[in-house]
């Protein structure tokens, strides 16, 4: 099998049409079998729920090469099971998490021309998603759902590379106490392009949000969770029952306990912690990244400097950041269960 004729080492992190996408509908009561499908549009009724009511929901995963030519995607189940989570929140039917996981595996070798080679440091990235596409006009869940996933080929998400980045705080909030921040739902994220582009147009790479309901603890940013290290070398993990369940993140804790001896705490952390300058290393993580370093946070009135990560990866977020790479690419042997083969 030979690999697509691409600039692999120079892809932005952008859709790119491949060969084949999945699909699978939901109606009457019931999934279908679902399979692939070569088309990537989608046609729907005017007065699908999607367009009225915002149910959809979806998830990211990425599909490697390993040194030894294997694909690979890195923890499916955890993305099936968050999706599932996802779905009953929004009163949508759970999608079957064992046939997730089936679907990601048929659609990923089914395009594995469009994974990138083992080195390039690009990947296949997977976008398994779920939408209302049952005609409803009364406020109500709908009756008819699809599930899709698209594959793309993707380059670094912040183009920088290890480069530390700018953030700011947000002025707006994120999710609301018991509401719906903790599922990764399309219009969590829908509320934060305004400040995502307002951050920009300042010349910031992102925002931090506080908590909606006092403004004091840290919470996440508009895509990713965050993290830090104390001037102990503990890795600080802000909680909060408004923050979304990243599988990085909670890769990460592992990598950090297991792996390199790290003292985890993961507990609620006040902003004026970091203004205090209790930390000495930022990063946010996610699918997209895995780890972006974080070298300042400006603000009115702020002015942070994390000293040892201030113009690029701070030893610790490096080490993280290698080390689950390494586990993904096969390099390390990762927990059992972690690195899903796929061809």
């Amino acid at each position: 099998m030979e690999k697509k004729d691409l600039d692999w080492g120079n892809l932005g992190f952008a859709y790119m049409p491949t060969s084949y996408s999945y699909v699978c509908n939901y109606k009457d009561g019931a999934w279908e079998e679902g399979g692939l499908t070569a088309d990537h549009t989608i046609t729907l009724s005017e007065c699908a729920g999607i367009l009225h009511y915002c149910q959809e929901i979806f998830e990211g995963l990425k599909a490697y090469t390993t040194e030894n030519g294997d694909i690979v995607c890195f923890r499916p189940d955890l993305n099936a099971t968050r999706m599932a989570d996802s779905a009953e929140r929004l009163v949508m039917p759970p999608f079957p998490e064992d046939k997730f996981v089936e679907a990601v595996k048929m659609v990923v070798e089914a395009n594995k021309e469009w994974v990138p080679p083992y080195g390039s440091g690009a990947t296949l990235y997977v976008r398994p998603f779920m939408f209302a596409s049952g005609e409803v006009i009364g406020v109500k869940p709908a009756s008819e759902y699809q599930f899709r996933i698209l594959v793309t080929p993707v380059g670094p998400y912040f183009k920088g590379g290890d480069t530390a980045i700018t953030v700011t705080i947000a002025d707006y909030d994120r999710a609301a106490p018991r509401g719906t921040g903790n599922i990764k739902a399309g219009l969590n994220y829908a509320m934060s392009l305004y400040p995502y582009e307002q951050a920009h147009k300042n010349g910031f790479a992102e925002n931090i949000y506080l908590d909606s309901a006092t403004h004091t603890y840290v919470e996440e940013t508009g895509g990713a969770n965050v993290l830090l290290v104390d001037k102990n070398g503990a890795l600080v993990v802000p909680k909060s029952p408004t923050i979304l369940p990243s599988i990085t993140r909670r890769s990460l804790m592992v990598v950090a306990k297991d792996y390199l001896g790290m003292e985890v705490i993961e507990r609620p952390v006040k902003f004026e912690e970091i203004t205090n300058g209790d930390f000495v290393e930022c990063g946010l993580c996610g699918t997209a990244a895995v780890i972006s370093p974080v070298g300042h946070i400006k603000a009115e009135g702020v002015d942070v400097t994390f000293p040892d990560g201030a113009e690029h990866s701070g030893p610790v977020m490096a080490k993280l950041r290698q080390t689950l790479t390494d586990i993904q690419a096969c390099k390390i042997e990762g927990p059992e269960g972690w690195v899903c083969k796929i061809c």
